[in-house]
């Protein structure tokens, strides 16, 4: 790497206090305006240009390029560009990270160059240091708030006052693997770190779940806009970063954290093996991963920080557990589940 440039008093000074006194001083220069390329999840995009992208673009005199889709494509993006690749910085499910990992599509995470995974969840730091979570939206059930007083537990979902009135998501998309789990934990009654692994339970579970289905989704906003309606009732595996800004907009929706627990959703960052802008890109991931950038995605994203200097905002549940699964058993078994979800359940 480089050795850095430091930043002058003048060009610190132009910033004003509200960008430079909230982050760290950066490890790279201002001499000239440089473009970085980021892949991530389309739902990112307008959270990101509105709460983190003017903090960091005016911090570093750059112009961040947001791609924005989802994990798996982002993956094929770097297979397909692996001998020239053109994304700086990924951020992605942690299961498609792992065969990003695999396939050396990402390179380890430099302690030097991103200190702030000192202050990080030991939990959240993954394959000795190949990426981080920058934070972890939540996953709950979302409920029409006209027809629902509340949803204590999972097995809601199972009430036959429900039929006809709730909506899951599809095994392709990561939060739909909340379902799933859940359903092996109420079905087998063990702690969710055992019920996990017991697939068939978790797929006899969701057969019985079929009657009360109105439908299954991959893609989740035509189905959101369904349970505002009213014509759902309750959203399993609904996201936190979704339902509870809706909710704050006047919508008629809330989102539970039922008894058993919520699901963690990995978001993880990670630099591209050999992609551009070396260092720009470690300084990404740095200020990602501290206190000030996390601080201000998560009033947008009603997210728990992983930073540990970081504390949850309003709307985290503090009460009941936040589960993040085996994502190595997933990343082994998701193609098979799909398969199997599609066969015996969507249809």
């Amino acid at each position: 790497m480089s050795r850095r440039n430091t930043i002058t008093r003048r060009n610190a000074l132009k910033l004003g206090a509200a960008a430079v006194g909230t982050l760290a001083m950066p490890a790279i220069g201002r001499a000239q305006s440089k473009e970085m390329i980021v892949g991530c999840a389309g739902g990112h995009v307008g959270w990101m240009e509105k709460a983190v992208l003017p903090l960091f673009e005016a911090k570093y005199d750059c112009k961040i390029i947001l791609e924005g889709t989802k994990s798996s494509v982002n993956l094929e993006k770097m297979r397909s560009n692996k001998d020239q690749p053109y994304l700086s910085v990924v951020m992605m499910d942690d299961p498609v990270l792992i065969q990003a990992v695999e396939e050396n599509l990402i390179e380890k995470l430099d302690p030097g160059a991103v200190s702030n995974m000192s202050a990080i969840k030991p939990d959240a730091i993954h394959m000795d240091g190949m990426w981080a979570n920058y934070q972890q939206p939540w996953c709950g059930v979302a409920f029409n708030t006209g027809s629902v007083g509340d949803v204590p537990s999972w097995g809601a979902l199972w009430d036959p006052a429900y039929k006809g009135k709730v909506i899951i998501p599809s095994l392709q998309n990561t939060e739909g693997l909340w379902t799933l789990f859940f359903a092996a934990q109420l079905a087998t009654g063990k702690p969710l770190e055992e019920a996990q692994y017991d697939i068939d339970a978790a797929f006899g579970k969701l057969a019985e779940l079929k009657p009360n289905l109105l439908t299954i989704y991959t893609k989740m906003p035509p189905s959101f806009n369904l349970l505002e309606q009213g014509e759902a009732s309750l959203l399993a595996g609904s996201f936190s970063s979704i339902a509870i800004p809706r909710k704050l907009e006047g919508a008629p929706v809330d989102l539970a954290a039922p008894k058993e627990g919520v699901g963690a959703m990995p978001s993880g960052i990670a630099r591209v093996t050999g992609g551009p802008e070396e260092e720009l890109a470690a300084a990404f991931i740095n200020e990602m991963l501290g206190p000030d950038l996390q601080g201000a995605m998560i009033k947008e994203t009603f997210a728990l920080p992983t930073n540990t200097g970081v504390a949850a905002g309003d709307g985290v549940p503090t009460d009941v557990k936040a589960f993040s699964p085996d994502w190595g058993a997933v990343a082994a078994n998701r193609r098979a589940w799909i398969e199997r979800f599609d066969r015996e359940i969507a249809v």
